[in-house]
């Protein structure tokens, strides 16, 4: 953020997009002021058709500036409305003590020739220095999720700043990655505070120690050294003690998943999350050819046919084009989003290799599939409940938080939902490493006892997806 001059409040003149994008953002700027120029409500006016998530976003703004009215007159709106009644309404939100100011007059902007004032952008930064020039006391900062105009600004000498109120971490590096290595002396400094017992064919350790203290629900443990010590935390009844179990290693072949094997210990981890019943949400990040729908369909498909601990497969992602828009396409639900799960058949046809039977095998196998897997559109989640379910959701780098918590609040009682996603590839305007949902959910969920999170580092696809990975 922008250094304050003379830390006094600031008035933050608000492009569209902020709305857009977040709507309670009226009451996220605490002590400071907030103008709203005419153009940015026409913007707000023409988006708040249809049923997509901006649309949704546009509604609610238009409530809260309806309710922030109050039946107030011409002479209160001039004198800006006080946004502090609304913030306990906004979600657990703090106060907000600033005013809200509207564009109540038309300003002559004295913009460059090669800037029409037409154009909504830049409208808005011509508001914005006529601002800056009838209030000298006032620092005018442009709030704005739009790279382009932020640049703008820039050549105009306006300051301005992206709205970062919905950042869930300064940097992407410092995402929670779910494994901690532990030192090579991990054992001779706590030899002393270590309790050992097997139960149910599990090992479990009790370990105390300062380490403990930075240790999360659920976090994966590894020590490098010949026996390859892997384990996962399972509880933490103190702030420096911990519960922790021997994970089981599915690189062997009779502890296969589905027949699949891991080939890394970061797959290990994740097998062993995706197969535990304790665990109702999971989050795989990594690179393309890491294997994460992979791991996710075959311990899918272990649970729901071999275990029936679910009742189906639900596999949905999200309909963003990567290209040009292919546009409407025809049929069911089902048969709409077949194009977008590409993955899924691809993963399909290594899952169901059947070792003998031949072609009439493999049909048998599929039908069996298709009547236990289901792909289902994100746009008809809201409202639903999803009971003994086993749901996949696949690029979840691009959904926002709040879609991401439509989806995951759909979970009902014996439900499992895993979010897979690689944060380096986000295709949704305005949706960056640190803003996207999945970001939010792997930060927000890192402390619950339910909850597991695996970073895969290592690409398994081939040597020639390896290297354009790391070389392209």
């Amino acid at each position: 953020m922008i250094k304050r001059e003379n830390d006094t409040t600031c008035l933050f003149v608000l492009d569209t997009n902020v709305l857009m994008h977040d709507p309670s953002a009226l009451f996220r700027f605490q002590e400071h002021d907030l103008f709203l120029p005419m153009v940015v409500l026409e913007e707000l006016d023409r988006g708040k058709k249809g049923m997509s998530e901006v649309a949704r976003n546009v509604r609610q703004v238009s409530r809260f500036l309806d309710q922030l009215m109050g039946g107030a007159d011409k002479t209160e709106i001039d004198a800006g409305l006080a946004l502090g009644p609304l913030a306990g309404n906004g979600g657990g939100l703090e106060a907000a003590s600033g005013r809200l100011y509207f564009q109540t007059t038309a300003f002559k902007l004295d913009l460059p020739e090669a800037l029409p004032g037409t154009v909504a952008d830049n409208q808005i930064l011509g508001i914005a220095q006529v601002l800056s020039r009838e209030r000298p006391d006032r620092q005018v900062i442009v709030v704005s999720k739009d790279i382009n105009l932020r640049i703008k600004a820039a050549v105009l000498g306006i300051v301005a700043e992206d709205y970062s109120n919905d950042r869930v971490l300064d940097d992407a590096e410092l995402l929670y990655s779910g494994h901690d290595a532990l030192p090579a002396d991990f054992w001779e400094r706590h030899q002393k505070a270590v309790d050992a017992w097997q139960e149910d064919g599990h090992t479990f350790y009790r370990v105390s120690g300062p380490d403990i203290a930075d240790w999360y629900p659920a976090q994966c443990l590894s020590l490098d050294r010949d026996d390859g010590f892997e384990a996962i935390v399972r509880d933490k009844p103190a702030e420096t003690e911990a519960v922790i179990e021997l994970v089981e290693d599915h690189r062997v072949t009779r502890h296969n998943v589905w027949g699949i094997t891991a080939r890394n210990r970061e797959q290990n981890f994740a097998l062993n999350m995706l197969m535990d019943p304790e665990l109702d949400f999971v989050t795989l990040l990594g690179t393309a050819g890491t294997g994460k729908t992979l791991l996710a369909l075959a311990a899918g498909l272990a649970q729901v046919l071999d275990q029936n601990r679910y009742r189906e497969i639900i596999m949905t992602r999200v309909t963003v084009p990567v290209g040009e828009d292919i546009g409407f396409l025809p049929g069911t639900e089902e048969e709409k989003m077949t194009p977008w799960m590409g993955a899924l058949m691809d993963n399909l046809e290594v899952l169901t290799r059947p070792e003998g039977g031949g072609d009439w095998g493999r049909e048998a196998t599929n039908d069996l599939l298709r009547n236990r897997i289901r792909i289902s559109s994100l746009n008809f989640m809201r409202g639903r409940t999803f009971l003994d379910k086993y749901i996949i959701l696949d690029e979840a780098q691009n959904l926002t938080a709040k879609q991401m918590k439509t989806l995951i609040t759909r979970a009902g009682p014996g439900t499992k939902v895993v979010c897979l996603g690689n944060i380096s590839q986000i295709d949704t305007p305005y949706l960056t490493e640190t803003t996207s949902g999945l970001t939010y959910v792997v930060d927000r969920f890192k402390h619950w006892e339910h909850g597991g999170h695996i970073t895969l580092m290592r690409g398994e696809r081939s040597r020639l997806a390896d290297f354009a990975s790391q070389t392209l």
